[in-house]
């Protein structure tokens, strides 16, 4: 009888619960059932214990919250936040705040650990005030937190997002990375995106790049400031970064010199760049090693803000993230901590304030007329650029290099 009421109750329960509500407990029955089936089986072919399987998992539910989330039933939707989103000024991603704070605690951060960049310098070629930078731009020198459990994340995404493959393979590397011990107890934390500890490494390049920096037959990229110092200077070594070569410079570009030369597709030497009339900002003349090497023009904001003759080094660094101001941002802060470098010559202009629907559309029309901007993402990488200057000198127009709301009518699907 009492179990005939139990079930009774129970039913009774279901349906006054929210429907939502009982989907996501379905859900999460899947999830625990696909981590069993799925995962496990995977973890243990690459010498995954079970204890270590277990302990990744105990207490670990889906985050609902996380970002790009397809639960098992349902479609993708349009990211349609992302696409309406205002695209910005370059220039902000450079505010004084974020830019003398990584500065000023990156020389403090010089002296702390002095040797441990002079011996990964001495080992990688990557200078000291590269690996600092980073360091600083990715973790704050490891003072921001990193909230996240790296399985509880991975498990999340790896179930049930838009790139569930990738995210699966991560969720290997990092059940490897624990049974390895490198990171003891519940110390993975990582981001909303399963990127780990202070130089913030997805689980496979952890596998793949992270080094023992003080000796302790361990890569704690957590807790160990020597390890993320090593294991970052370890990534641009592997990366291909050239010894003995600057990141880039700030330059004049004269008019005479168009902007849709710029990309790392349209390189020469940067002794032929001074012949054209490009000219540091400082008046110093290019190292004479420099001189005979490649570099590459690189305008982020157009005709609209500071110029750079960037070298092969400069696109090692957006192997770390794949962004022109992200690795522009490293080099200036680098420079910055190491020699006191001023702020840039020329100022970011008023640019920015469009949609990224806007320049979705614009890249559209450029397509259709034979342009490759690079994928049409709402976003004005150098190959859309580059585009854009070559319609305007098309059409009789200044060449900008930069998209700008009067574009709008002109540049239509």
């Amino acid at each position: 009888m009492r179990s005939l009421l139990f079930l009774v109750a129970c039913l009774m329960l279901c349906i006054t619960l929210p429907a939502e509500a009982q989907n996501k407990a379905s859900v999460e029955r899947q999830f625990q059932t696909w981590l069993e089936q799925t995962i496990w089986p995977r973890a243990r072919a690459k010498g995954v214990k079970r204890a270590t399987f277990d302990a990744a998992f105990n207490g670990v539910t889906l985050n609902w919250k996380l970002p790009d989330l397809v639960p098992p039933g349902t479609q993708p939707k349009a990211n349609r936040k992302q696409l309406q989103a205002e695209f910005g000024s370059p220039g902000k991603y450079f505010n004084a705040g974020s830019v003398n704070g990584a500065t000023s605690t990156g020389r403090q951060m010089a002296k702390r650990h002095a040797k441990a960049l002079a011996d990964t310098e001495r080992k990688t070629g990557v200078p000291g005030r590269i690996i600092l930078a980073i360091w600083g731009r990715e973790s704050g020198y490891g003072r921001v937190d990193i909230p996240h459990d790296v399985f509880e994340v991975l498990g999340t995404k790896g179930f049930m997002s838009t790139r569930a493959a990738y995210f699966t393979d991560e969720l290997i590397a990092a059940l490897q990375i624990a049974q390895s011990g490198h990171a003891p107890g519940r110390a993975m934390k990582s981001s909303w995106a399963g990127a780990l500890g202070q130089p913030q490494f997805m689980p496979s390049s952890f596998l793949e790049y992270a080094t023992d920096g003080d000796g302790d037959r361990r890569a704690d990229i957590w807790r160990s400031e020597a390890d993320t110092i090593a294991s970052i200077g370890n990534y641009l070594a592997r990366h291909g970064w050239v010894s003995g070569r600057d990141w880039g410079f700030e330059v004049t570009v004269p008019a005479s010199v168009s902007c849709s030369l710029e990309g790392p597709d349209q390189g020469r030497k940067i002794r032929d760049w001074t012949r054209m009339g490009i000219t540091r900002v400082s008046g110093k003349p290019f190292p004479d090693h420099e001189l005979r090497g490649e570099g590459y023009l690189m305008m982020p904001a157009g005709r609209n803000g500071p110029a750079f003759i960037v070298t092969p080094n400069f696109y090692v660094l957006k192997e770390y993230n794949t962004s022109d101001l992200y690795a522009l941002f490293v080099g200036h802060v680098g420079d910055r901590i190491q020699f006191g470098s001023p702020s840039f010559s020329a100022g970011w202009g008023k640019v920015g304030g469009l949609l990224r629907s806007d320049v979705a559309r614009m890249q559209q029309a450029l397509v259709r007329m034979g342009h490759d901007v690079g994928g049409v993402d709402g976003l004005p990488g150098y190959k859309t650029r580059r585009s854009i200057g070559r319609w305007q000198e098309a059409t009789g127009q200044q060449a900008t290099c930069f998209p700008e709301a009067r574009m709008k009518a002109q540049l239509k699907p």
